[in-house]
């Protein structure tokens, strides 16, 4: 079954776009979530490619992960068709040690961007950039679902400020 072994952390500064590789516009549509965990997400790069993925919890930090090509015309359709929504930027890293991306959040999730390392074992060893701010693995409030249904500017802001976004409007 094949599973996706993930790190994510918040990021701090801009150091990261000196290894950034060629951005990935996206747009993810969320038409399904569950309390246990479960996602039916579609994706749709501003090349036309598209994806449906469904997740669903595994043990420790891994997930298992189903994910489908879709031809970019059912893609925009389910984009319609999807309650919670969120566009990022998405930058492959030139980096060792794992998968790196960095996504950069807009609309209702601006400013945020956070670092995601793909890893091929939960106790893998990883070296963390000077970039990489608080780790918010395992955290759901920091899950792309999560931030599509609550995005940051609906946080409290007292929890907002907490992790240094206070003065979103």
């Amino acid at each position: 079954m094949p599973l996706e072994i993930e790190r994510r952390f918040l990021v701090t500064g801009s150091a990261w776009r000196d290894v950034a590789l060629a951005p990935q516009p996206l747009r993810q549509g969320y038409l399904a979530a569950s309390e246990e965990g479960v996602t039916v997400r579609m994706r749709l790069r501003a090349d036309g490619q598209a994806w449906l993925t469904l997740k669903a919890p595994a043990s420790g930090i891994a997930r298992h992960e189903f994910e489908y090509p879709l031809p970019s015309d059912d893609a925009e359709a389910l984009w319609e068709l999807a309650p919670h929504r969120l566009i990022k930027t998405r930058y492959p890293l030139a980096l060792s040690g794992g998968d790196w991306v960095v996504d950069c959040f807009e609309g209702e999730n601006a400013p945020l961007v956070l670092a995601e390392v793909e890893l091929d074992s939960d106790n893998a060893s990883l070296e963390l950039p000077s970039w990489c701010g608080q780790e918010i693995t395992g955290d759901g409030r920091w899950s792309n679902a999560a931030l599509a249904s609550t995005p940051l500017s609906a946080w409290p802001t007292e929890v907002r400020r907490r992790y240094g976004f206070g003065s979103l409007q």
